[in-house]
């Protein structure tokens, strides 16, 4: 993480009592959540749900323990209808 994602993240921790280090993001989250932005912004033709999607999917991840990338994959699928 550049240093102005590592000094919000550590904000972040300190705020909500988290450690630091469970919100670590490896290069594969990166590129899974940076995806699921993409697909939002451009799919939904809004790009203020790039961040809402993202925003939803790190709450049920945290929320039922899910593997990211699962939840990204899951959020970023087409409706067959």
């Amino acid at each position: 993480m550049d240093a102005w994602l590592t000094d919000a993240r550590d904000r972040i921790a300190e705020t909500t009592g988290v450690d630091p280090t469970s919100l670590a993001l490896d290069d594969d989250t990166v590129g899974d959540i940076l995806e699921l932005a993409k697909v939002a912004a451009h799919e939904s033709g809004e790009r203020t749900n790039a961040p809402l999607v993202c925003y939803l999917a790190g709450l049920a991840a945290g929320r039922s323990g899910a593997d990211a990338a699962d939840v990204v994959d899951a959020a970023s699928a087409r409706r067959s209808d």
